[in-house]
């Protein structure tokens, strides 16, 4: 690889871009100074970029392409925090805001298997006056029906308001919930993990330091988190290799993330780009979205070797040219997924096997079904196809959409936050 980005048109490469790739190919972790140019990098030098990405993918986790079966059960809108980016949450006076009962959780776990899935993901909002142990009790009851099914769920930010509530620790809120039987965290609510941004979008969100906190407490106790990066929206290409550096220092010091997962910010519905607040953009452009996801796999796959791109905010289409750039996992079905449907994206709310199946196979690599924790449940071979209960639905949805729930009298929320 090194021999064919010498044969690229050097004159079209800078110096400091062909070296940072050059050494990234040579198997070298990037300092932050060395891998600085590559924020920036259009054209030619994006392409190699690209070029390069998916050569250190190859070296690092090889052809296999990976996917979980899963279901998103965000069980309430509600919420205390008014977030600029998030068109999600609602306050707890709209007509628009719900909380899903028990019944209907368990209900929506027990569909899931039924379709075939390995994993719930489980995040919301932070409804007023909750009851501290509402994510301990929620977990218990869900592990007790299904203890074969891997439960991730609850952002740092709703930990941290689980263990306020609760006036324990955040490392005494962990132990709580790893005894209850969670399996894993979403690495959710970090947004950018610059002090300065974080106060500019969301005053009041979970800090940097709990933020950290709460991941360095997960992974001590042997519970593996995802990580994550939303881009596309008031911060400069520089930002990105910020916190991307953080997420590396802190993978070094504790080796509990399973993947990097770049967010782009989706703006059509959310309150500070519908504000017109200075300086917020109408989303990544398409070079960014390229740029972000092959630079995390040069900067990021030493450490963090599963680089996924989020088909619900980049669409099936770019999430299959994304694994020509550094990518090797394309998320999970999800079957309902609406904060980002809440914000505008319009790429739906759940895909099956046989469509990823289609978009890996069409660009030369090997579907393979994992779980959460990337332990590989089945490889296909080529041509095989899935034999998943979500493929033989067609178009019928038994699912229900977030536009519908939003609008049901049924689950309405009452000022009920308490799960029981």
């Amino acid at each position: 690889m090194q021999k064919e980005l010498a044969m690229l048109q050097r004159n079209r490469i800078s110096e400091p871009v062909y070296q940072a790739l050059t050494s990234a190919l040579e198997g070298a972790t990037l300092s932050y100074e060395q891998a600085l140019p590559l924020t920036r990098v259009i054209g030619p030098e994006l392409l190699a970029m690209q070029q390069v990405a998916d050569e250190l993918r190859r070296q690092q986790v090889g052809e296999r392409v990976t996917y979980v079966i899963n279901r998103n059960i965000n069980f309430t809108n509600v919420c205390i925090k008014h977030c600029g980016f998030c068109a999600f949450s609602r306050d707890f006076r709209t007509e628009e805001g719900y909380h899903l009962g028990d019944e209907e959780i368990l209900r929506r776990v027990q569909q899931a298997v039924d379709f075939g899935a390995t994993e719930v993901c489980i995040q919301a909002g932070l409804p007023p006056k909750m009851e501290g142990d509402l994510y301990i009790q929620l977990t218990r009851k869900i592990k007790a029906q299904f203890p074969d099914l891997l439960m991730h769920a609850f952002s740092p930010e709703e930990v941290l308001y689980g263990a306020v509530r609760s006036r324990c620790s955040i490392a005494e809120y962990l132990q709580e919930l790893k005894a209850a039987g969670l399996d894993s965290l979403p690495g959710t609510s970090a947004e950018l993990l610059i002090p300065g941004l974080r106060d500019q979008v969301a005053p009041g969100r979970i800090s940097v330091d709990q933020w950290t906190e709460v991941i360095r407490g997960a992974h001590a106790l042997g519970l593996p988190t995802t990580s994550t990066m939303m881009y596309g929206f008031v911060e400069e290409p520089e930002h990105w290799l910020q916190h991307m550096l953080l997420l590396r220092n802190l993978q070094e010091e504790t080796g509990g993330f399973t993947e990097f997962v770049p967010l782009g910010f989706v703006h059509s519905e959310a309150p500070m780009y519908l504000r017109k607040n200075p300086g917020v953009r109408a989303g990544a452009s398409g070079v960014e979205v390229l740029r972000v996801h092959a630079l995390a796999r040069v900067f990021l796959g030493t450490k963090i070797r599963n680089v996924q791109v989020s088909w619900v905010k980049e669409g099936l289409k770019l999430a299959q040219g994304l694994l020509m750039s550094g990518v090797n996992d394309l998320g999970g079905t999800l079957m309902n997924e609406s904060i980002s449907t809440a914000a505008g994206a319009g790429h739906g709310q759940r895909t099956s096997p046989a469509s990823l199946h289609q978009l890996i196979e069409e660009v030369g690599r090997q579907p393979a079904q994992r779980n959460t924790k990337y332990e590989i449940l089945k490889e296909f071979a080529p041509g095989e196809a899935p034999d998943s209960p979500l493929d033989r639905l067609g178009e019928e949805d038994p699912f229900g959409s977030y536009h519908q729930l939003v609008k049901s009298e049924e689950h309405r929320y009452h000022r009920r936050p308490v799960v029981r």
